[in-house]
């Protein structure tokens, strides 16, 4: 044998024992180590989605609607005469509160008052001509004709008196109902027609608040609902209550127009504001109550997840009143039920979960 041959089969050799010794240590490192591995992972199962809950529990809201109105004066007139005439006195100042029957203003009534006496005279002697009348009739004297005439001439003068009494009383112009009297238009010496403004009596407490709802809403609305409402000229919050409705909704705007009433004793609230209003439509003692964000929208409706054993659960709900932050459900939910609101675009129905944190 050659050297080189020699030299090439004790290589084959040295190969031969170094493989058969690095072998099963490989084997122990490839083999039983992966197996391990794949066996921890598969314990282990998938991972489970970290999630954010909330607990149904039920809870009283209110069914309300917010809409802009007006604020008006509980009753307001124009003070005009009824008749024409030379204004002798204005018995009042601007912005005083009036009591209903007080003397604001009286006209010149010389004539008046002349001609209703020369009327009584007439109508105390056609008294006494009655009277005698009456007596002579008794008797037979005169004929029932003749009383009739006495009889007449006395009711017509009475008439007389009675109606230049009421021209007496136009003469003077009086406050139709308690208020507070506004600017006044007309001055001592002024000669008015009844067409001329006086000036503007307005009640002011309590006051009515006039606005108009969605026509959708009509069915919900009724006398006795309550509102609160804000005004830009105030910080605080008043209170009123619906006493009228109209019975018809307007075909131009699909709007219903309500008035309530409020109470203005401490003088807050003005004729012409804007007034910013809240309607409560129906208060719900127990509403099931969830975060709107966990409402999912559907083809035929909505539906939330809940957390069930550490799985989600898709359930269908029939939802109810709507608030800035929560949905009602009707239907689907019981309380104490956890309703999942995160990570609602990864779960799945039956999808592993975990929960992080829970809100009432």
């Amino acid at each position: 044998m050659s050297k080189f041959s020699r030299i090439a089969v004790i290589l084959v050799i040295i190969i031969i024992v170094v493989a058969w010794a690095v072998y099963p240590r490989l084997d122990d490192f490839t083999g039983s180590g992966s197996n391990d591995a794949i066996a921890a992972t598969a314990s282990r199962g998938p991972s489970a989605l970290p999630v954010n809950v909330s607990v149904v529990q039920p809870k009283y809201i209110e069914n309300k609607i917010k809409v802009t109105g007006s604020i008006l004066p509980n009753e307001s007139i124009e003070l005009k005469s009824e008749v024409s005439g030379l204004v002798t006195k204005v018995h009042f100042k601007e912005g005083q509160q009036v009591k209903k029957g007080e003397l604001l203003i009286s006209l010149k009534d010389d004539e008046l008052k002349a001609q209703l006496e020369k009327l009584k005279y007439s109508n105390q002697l056609a008294k006494e001509t009655e009277g005698r009348q009456k007596q002579l009739l008794d008797r037979g004297a005169i004929s029932q004709e003749e009383y009739d005439i006495s009889l007449t001439n006395l009711n017509t003068t009475s008439a007389d008196i009675r109606l230049l009494e009421a021209q007496l009383d136009k003469m003077s112009i009086k406050a139709p109902f308690n208020g507070t009297l506004g600017l006044r238009q007309i001055s001592e010496g002024a000669y008015i027609t009844n067409g001329t403004v006086i000036t503007s009596l307005y009640s002011l407490n309590p006051m009515k608040v006039d606005f108009a709802i969605p026509g959708k809403y009509a069915g919900n609305v009724k006398v006795g609902n309550r509102i609160s409402f804000g005004t830009d000229a105030s910080l605080d919050t008043f209170e009123g209550e619906v006493y009228a409705i109209e019975p018809k909704i307007d075909e131009t705007t699909r709007t219903l127009r309500l008035r309530a009433l409020a109470d203005n004793k401490s003088n807050q609230l003005m004729p012409g504001q804007f007034a910013k209003i809240e309607l409560v439509m129906e208060s719900i003692e127990d509403a099931l109550m969830v975060p709107a964000v966990s409402v999912i929208p559907e083809l035929n409706g909505h539906k939330v997840y809940i957390s069930k054993g550490g799985k989600a659960a898709s359930v269908p709900v029939e939802i109810g009143i709507r608030t800035d932050e929560e949905v009602q459900i009707l239907k689907g939910v019981e309380p104490q039920d956890s309703v999942i609101i995160s990570g609602l675009l990864q779960i799945r129905p039956g999808s592993a979960v975990q929960i992080n944190s829970v809100r009432d």
